[in-house]
């Protein structure tokens, strides 16, 4: 079964064509990665995927809804979204089973009484992400690895069926990006597809199927990951030369 398709998407803005010709489609049980510098049009993609922003030609079509012809408010409630400019939204000073429970209803906080059956299914999620003792505390004084498994954490709230991730270890350590990583890749248990920005090769964990590697607003390859990560494929993407390694089913590069 599809779960997304772009076809022949382009998106130009004020005169500049930021993405060119994109074709991309997601099947159930596939989990992508969409790898590229920074600026190449990754982030535009998942605005597209959310329904953020449209188009100037081709289509987009999410869970058998092509967007345009339908209401993409009902769409995103079946999509699970984290990145870092949704995180600068929320408010700092609530604590932080309040901050995931607002992802039951897309809210970015409460202004009324919270029904307790999300309190409680909040407070399971923070169990998920074994972050349970940190219910209590205030958003804002949680580490960055911290606040990034709280977004994770909210993102589940709804079970959506697609989950997309928008740099989630940028500005993290050595040691909260692996904690990351390591929970990001247990949800290869449950019925969602994944969706994964990043320019960071080493972050492709194993769960990870299919990669789309992009470079300035077009796609140069994509398919399925071992085909994909060619050392002549990474040269084309990053203009640097590196040679490509497999360890424990992930990627890793030198720098030549």
């Amino acid at each position: 079964m599809q779960v997304l398709s772009l076809e022949h998407i382009y998106f130009i803005r004020e005169g500049r064509t930021i993405l060119s010709d994109i074709e991309l489609q997601a099947n159930g049980g596939e989990h992508w990665v969409i790898l590229g510098k920074n600026g190449s049009g990754k982030t535009t993609i998942l605005e597209l995927l959310n329904g953020y922003q449209f188009p100037t030609r081709g289509q987009v079509e999410v869970l058998g809804h092509t967007y345009g012809q339908c209401d993409v408010r009902e769409v995103r409630k079946h999509i699970g979204y984290i990145s870092q400019s949704l995180y600068e939204k929320l408010n700092p000073a609530d604590p932080v089973w309040e901050v995931v429970a607002t992802g039951e209803f897309a809210f970015l906080r409460f202004y009324e009484e919270i029904p307790e059956e999300v309190k409680r299914k909040a407070l399971g999620m923070l169990e998920q992400v074994r972050l349970p003792h940190l219910a209590d505390q205030p958003l804002g004084s949680l580490s960055q690895g911290e606040r990034k498994k709280i977004m994770l954490a909210r993102s589940l709230m709804t079970s959506p069926s697609i989950l997309i991730m928008d740099e989630p270890c940028s500005g993290l350590d050595l040691f909260e990006r692996e904690r990351l990583l390591e929970t990001i890749n247990e949800l290869r248990r449950q019925n969602i597809t994944i969706v994964y920005v990043t320019h960071h090769i080493e972050e492709i964990m194993p769960m990870f199927t299919h990669v789309a590697l992009i470079d300035e607003g077009k796609i140069i390859a994509s398919g399925r990951k071992e085909d994909v990560l060619t050392e002549a494929n990474l040269l084309k993407a990053f203009q640097v030369p590196v040679t490509l390694e497999w360890f424990q089913g992930r990627p890793w590069i030198k720098v030549l």
